[in-house]
């Protein structure tokens, strides 16, 4: 026991400098930037900027165990935004936790496809298929407040927190979200659905970060990856919606494209990542 207070009065007295030096050892293994997670954690925790950790690197760092056990989540590869409960998107900061997948960069790139379409189509109903968090359906309707959503998930907890997203944002005259396996549950006239869907392959090996904390739902779309994505092509093509927009696999372009030959579609438009990847498609129907 002597011991352990020990260390229990070292930690409470670190200086914020001791303090990153230790949390930078500490997150070295799980993290691409430990040194930036350090820094993005202490003033987390501190409920300060960056810029106040350098300015005042000599001063005592208060309920050092709480910090610590922040990082020891993220050392554990916990992902940041489940531990800070928030995820920075687009040009936002939305609510998330376990159970709700954390939105991407990438994604911002189909906004902006399907914001092209909002306009030049001057399109003012939508749905989206698999809400998370609510981030495509927040930042659309923010653009355009015309725009009237239907947003579906098939887990409740998505549907929580979009909801509390929504709301916070004053959208909920602008999104309805309906549980809901697809659009099957959302019969009104719809004139563009969108996706971010799973579209993994069951059997792909992902980081420890993302398969032991995000979940599987919003992850894996089938055996091969791109059923949930030929599904929702085929529902679409069936209700006459004339617009799709989905995001997909990299390794997804060849199999997507003999789908919708097969099919039968006006044209179809696959667009790349910021990395070069291809990473999405925009669907126009007969």
């Amino acid at each position: 026991m002597v011991g352990m207070n020990g260390e229990n009065e070292a930690m409470k007295a670190l200086t914020i400098k001791e303090a990153l030096s230790w949390a930078r050892e500490e997150l070295s293994e799980s993290c691409e930037r430990p040194q930036f997670e350090a820094e993005l954690f202490l003033a987390y925790h501190l409920k300060k900027e960056r810029t106040y950790l350098l300015i005042h690197e000599n001063e005592s760092v208060e309920d050092m165990e709480a910090y610590k056990k922040l990082i020891q989540r993220r050392a554990a590869n916990e992902p940041y935004e489940y531990i800070v409960g928030s995820a920075s998107f687009y040009d936002i900061h939305l609510e998330v936790e376990e159970g709700v997948l954390i939105p991407r960069p990438e994604t911002e790139i189909l906004i902006d496809l399907v914001s092209k379409i909002i306009e030049k189509e001057k399109i003012t109903r939508i749905a989206e298929i698999g809400v998370g968090s609510g981030a495509i359906s927040i930042v659309l309707a923010r653009k355009f407040p015309e725009l009237r959503v239907i947003a579906t998930d098939i887990c409740d907890t998505p549907l929580k927190v979009a909801g509390k997203n929504i709301a916070a944002f004053g959208l909920t005259g602008q999104i309805e979200l309906r549980k809901s396996n697809l659009i099957d549950n959302v019969p009104e006239t719809i004139e563009l659905v969108v996706s971010n869907p799973p579209y993994i392959a069951e059997d792909c090996v992902l980081e420890s970060n993302v398969v032991d904390y995000e979940p599987k739902e919003a992850l894996f779309g089938g055996k091969v990856g791109d059923e949930l994505l030929k599904q929702i092509i085929l529902d679409v093509k069936a209700r006459g919606i004339k617009w799709l927009a989905c995001e997909m696999g990299y390794d997804q372009k060849e199999p997507i494209s003999e789908f919708v030959n097969e099919v039968g579609v006006e044209s179809i438009e696959f667009y790349k990542d910021l990395a070069g990847f291809d990473r999405g498609f925009v669907i126009q129907f007969t």
